[in-house]
């Protein structure tokens, strides 16, 4: 009896596995480019806004006491670029971005930024 049952479960093993190759691997929904690109468009003013904090808490850290933090748009550029993988973040939406996070984050009292200077641009 166990001899025909382990019969029955190696054949139905097998027929997945054919099935598998047969399918040859593939998702049953193919890659949509235009799916991808528009969700990542979807996540970019998010992540630029998470950089713009990280940019931020890190300026904090590496200010001495009494000193005011320095947050550049181009570090919001790099944490966009190196942590997000966006490629190429827009100088003007980076520095958008980093004004939300100043204006809302209270970097008023201890903070210093290039994102009002728009002469840089």
């Amino acid at each position: 009896m166990s001899n025909a049952f382990g019969l029955v479960v190696a054949a139905v093993g097998m027929a997945f596995v054919l099935a598998g190759l047969a399918g040859k691997g593939r998702a049953s929904r193919p890659f949509a480019r235009a799916r991808a690109q528009r969700a990542r468009a979807r996540r970019y003013p998010k992540a630029l806004l998470r950089s713009a904090d990280m940019a931020i808490a890190a300026a904090r850290r590496r200010a001495g006491a009494g000193e005011p933090a320095i947050v550049r748009t181009d570090d919001v550029m790099d944490l966009a670029r190196e942590h997000f993988g966006y490629p190429h973040p827009s100088r003007s939406d980076a520095a958008a971005a980093l004004r939300r996070r100043y204006a809302s984050g209270g970097c008023e009292r201890d903070c210093v930024t290039d994102a009002y200077d728009l002469s840089r641009w």
